[in-house]
Order: C-alpha cells, then sequence, then structure tokens
C-alpha cells in the first residue's frame, strides 16, 4: 500500500503544480460529509497558499450542472468527493478540471486523482477526503488536514467492514497520529460518545442490532440499571466520556453476555467494540472530537441547503457557524425520528430478494438514504437490502442501503443500482454498502423490479 501512496502522490504534485498556475480555482463538491471534508481540505490548501477560490456544493453532478459549469468559462475547475463517473462529460464541455474523487471511474482525463487508477479500493480504502487530503499535501504543509479527512472517511462508512480504518485510509491516519491532530484506541463502537446519554447509545444500536434493545429506551435504561452503576449526576445523565474505564468495561462485558444470550452471531458480536477516532485539537464532549459525530453534524448542514454552514465549521468556526450546525443537527435528529415513524406506520414493501418504502414528500431526499439505513432497527428481517423512494424536482431519489453480512453475500449495491439504471433509464451508483440514484417517476415500480432481480443474481453467483 506504501507504494500505492507513493505513486498517488506522484499523480496529486501533477495535479498541485497545474493548480499553482492558477490565481483563482472554483471548487464543485459534494455534500454529505465526505463532500464537505474534501470542501473543507482543498479551501484551507488553497487559502494557505493565496489561491483564490469560489465553491459550489451540489447533490448530483449531472450533465445540466457540467454544462453550466462549462458555460462559466472558470480557468480551472476542480471537483472534489464526485466528477469521476462524468469524465466523458466534462471533456466534452472543455472543462480544465482537476477530479480528486474515490467513486468508480468511467473516461479519463489527464489531472484525475483516484484510488481506483492505482488499483486501491475507493469503498473502503481510501474516501474522497482522502483523495483530497493527498492533493492538499502536494500544495504545500497541510498534513495537520489528516484530521479532516479521517472525519470524511468514518462518515462514508469506510471503517465499518473491518471494524477500522485500512489501506490508504489506514496512511493517512499514521500521518495524523504522527502530527498528534488524531488518536485512535478500540473501544465501544456505537454512536454518540462524546455528546449523548449511555442509554442512547444502546437505543439507537443498529450494528449489531440488540433485539430487546434497540429502539427501546425504557428496557435500555433497565439493562444499565440492573448493573448498579451510576448512570446519572449533576442533574444529568453521564456520557460514555464520563464513565471510568471499570464501569465502560463492566458494561461491554454484559453487552458480549446479552448478545450471546440472545443468539447474535460472532462475526456480529465482534462490531461491539473497534477502533474509534478522535480529533486531539477539538474539545472533548463536543461533537467534532470524535470523527462519527463530526461526520453527523456536517450531514446535518448540507443536506438542509447549509452546506456554507458545514465548510466553515471545516475551516475552524467554532462561534457563529457551530453554533448554527448544532441547531441543524437538533432538526436533523427530529426528522429523522419523524422518518423512522413513518416507516414503522407504513411499513415496507418485501420482494424476493430487497424490501423498499416510497416515502414520496414524507422524508427529504437529502436524508430518505440515512432513514434507509437506520430503518434496520425497526424493520421485521434484516437480512434484505432497504431501498427507499423520495419524490424530487426532478423525477425520483432512490437509495440503497445493504448490511456487511448481505455484502459478504455477494451484495454490490453500486453495481446493481448502476446496471438497473444502464437498463431501465436514470443515472446512480455509489458503493458496494450504499448506493443511490435518480430516475424517471414513471420509473419507479419497473426499476424496483429489475433492482430485485439484479440483486437476486448477484446473491445466486456467491
Amino acid at each position: 500500500m506504501s507504494s500505492v501512496y507513493e505513486k498517488m502522490k506522484i499523480r496529486a504534485k501533477y495535479c498541485a503544480d497545474e493548480i499553482k498556475k492558477h490565481d483563482h480555482v472554483h471548487v464543485v463538491s459534494h455534500i454529505d460529509a465526505d463532500g464537505l471534508t474534501s470542501a473543507g481540505i482543498i479551501c484551507k490548501a488553497l487559502g494557505r497558499s493565496n489561491i483564490d477560490y469560489s465553491i459550489q456544493f451540489i447533490k448530483q453532478l449531472d450533465e445540466t450542472i457540467i454544462k453550466e459549469i462549462g458555460n462559466k468559462d472558470y480557468n480551472l475547475v476542480i471537483f472534489t468527493d464526485l466528477g469521476s463517473g462524468m469524465l466523458s462529460s466534462i471533456q466534452e464541455h472543455n472543462i480544465n478540471a482537476i477530479v480528486s474523487d474515490h467513486h468508480v471511474p468511467r473516461g479519463d482525463i489527464d489531472l484525475h486523482l483516484n484510488p481506483h487508477l492505482f488499483g486501491a479500493n475507493g469503498s473502503s480504502e481510501l474516501s474522497g477526503s482522502g483523495t483530497t487530503y493527498i492533493l492538499a499535501t502536494q500544495l504545500g504543509n497541510n498534513t495537520d488536514l489528516a484530521d479532516l479527512a479521517i472525519v470524511g472517511a468514518v462518515g462514508d462508512l469506510q471503517h465499518s467492514k473491518h471494524g477500522k480504518l485500512i489501506g490508504l485510509n489506514r496512511k493517512i491516519l499514521d500521518e495524523g497520529m504522527d502530527h498528534h491532530v488524531l488518536d485512535c484506541y478500540k473501544d465501544i463502537t456505537f454512536f454518540g460518545k462524546q455528546t449523548r446519554p449511555v442509554f442512547k447509545l444502546l437505543q439507537f444500536a443498529s450494528d449489531p442490532y440488540l433485539p430487546g434493545l434497540t429502539g427501546n429506551e425504557d428496557a435500555c435504561i433497565e439493562f444499565l440499571a440492573s448493573m448498579n452503576l451510576r448512570f446519572s449526576g449533576d442533574e444529568r445523565w453521564r456520557r460514555w466520556i464520563d464513565l471510568t474505564q471499570d464501569e465502560k468495561q463492566t458494561i461491554v462485558s454484559s453487552l458480549f453476555q446479552y448478545s450471546l444470550n440472545n443468539g447474535i452471531s460472532s462475526y456480529k458480536l465482534n462490531r461491539i467494540v473497534g477502533e474509534v477516532y478522535n480529533l486531539m485539537n477539538e474539545t472533548e464532549g463536543t461533537e467534532m472530537r470524535d470523527a462519527s459525530e463530526y461526520s453527523t453534524l456536517l450531514n446535518a448542514t448540507a443536506r438542509y441547503d447549509h452546506a456554507d454552514i458545514g465548510l466553515a465549521v471545516c475551516m475552524g468556526d467554532r462561534g457563529e457557524a457551530y453554533e448554527a450546525a448544532r441547531r441543524l443537527l437538533n432538526e436533523h435528529r427530529q426528522n429523522l425520528v419523524n422518518g423512522l415513524q413513518f416507516v414503522k406506520e407504513n411499513g415496507v414493501t418485501i420482494l424476493d430478494n430487497l424490501q423498499y418504502f416510497d416515502a414520496g414528500k414524507n422524508i427529504r431526499e437529502t436524508i430518505v438514504g440515512i432513514i434507509a439505513g437506520m430503518s434496520t432497527t425497526i424493520v421485521e428481517n434484516r437480512d434484505l437490502p432497504i431501498i427507499a423512494f423520495a419524490d424530487t424536482d426532478n423525477g425520483v431519489k432512490v437509495s440503497a442501503r445493504a448490511t456487511q453480512d448481505l455484502l459478504r453475500k455477494g451484495v454490490n449495491l453500486s453495481k446493481a443500482i448502476s446496471d438497473t439504471c444502464n437498463e431501465i433509464g436514470g443515472s446512480g451508483g455509489g458503493h458496494d454498502i450504499a448506493a443511490g440514484a435518480t430516475i424517471p417517476s414513471e420509473l419507479r415500480h419497473e426499476f424496483i423490479t429489475k433492482l430485485d432481480q439484479v440483486i437476486g443474481h448477484q446473491m445466486n453467483q456467491k
């Protein structure tokens, strides 16, 4: 992997040399946590190099947006966390572009930085922010930005398959630890260790799903109380970071025993504890201290049309922008609760090889994928991928989510979505565990029927 890293640095140097020829560049990035951290990394690097920039965030790069960018006649455009699937179109519109991405490439351009070009996996070995970090290191001394790269990788769930970051992500993590901006260690993997009451960690646990605890607040409180540990103080519930090491060990041991008693396999059991990643320059007890919580905070900004706030947080604003992000996070959490309630009340439709729900206009298209992933905590059948539809102004947004267990059975949602779009219509792709598409409204039934067949074929081939 070291040789791949060095080869990527050589290509990154080639891209960086092109950037240095310009006084102003235009940055185009995706709206998720990986896209926001990618934008934060390149914008910080550009600023340190005294290069002016403008920024544009988009939900999905398509022909219309590329045409609009081409008509602006920018001297140089840097695409981060997107672009690899539209290389031919970028060329056709004569855009002088650098593409810093990690999705599967379609076509080719000279200034293209992507792990797939060097034999690395963009779903698990390097994120969009990691690719952009490599580019930034060739613009100047920017190794301190490794922390943002790791936030993007965790936000992209690149650690989930192996319970830790691997490949090129690991190289970036090591650099961040060497420069004391990152720390990693084994701990409980449940979300919210910095900010949530302890019982909330169990209540919203989904990987693995804890039967009898996941989704049941009262049962989680009772489970913790049974250990005779003090879980509240100073009129508030204690967080995971407030517990002693002995208290943490007691909870983890009890969770292991509980899981074994409830038939959770050893493979799933191993996901209770894994590597976690802290940003050492951030204040303990805030969302930015933990890479997972930081990525969620960022998701709560751009997905509600406030990418500028998320970018400002990435750029270091811990005042007005941070407070605005926290308000958006609270709104985001409520919308997720409402979305899950919609799924719970309306249920899912089960086909041979997948299950799906159609949210219509009841769930915002920018969060329907998150709710699809969270739905594993409430659906009865967790052995099928979950597909979600949500209406948009330009058709229907499709979001697909799988689990590591399904990947082991041969499911690859990126390929399944892409193959279905190629045959039925629309455009889409993503990663093996999470993918999406936009399709014409009238193709819903035809799309889901074909996708069911494609996923079935994948599992039969395994």
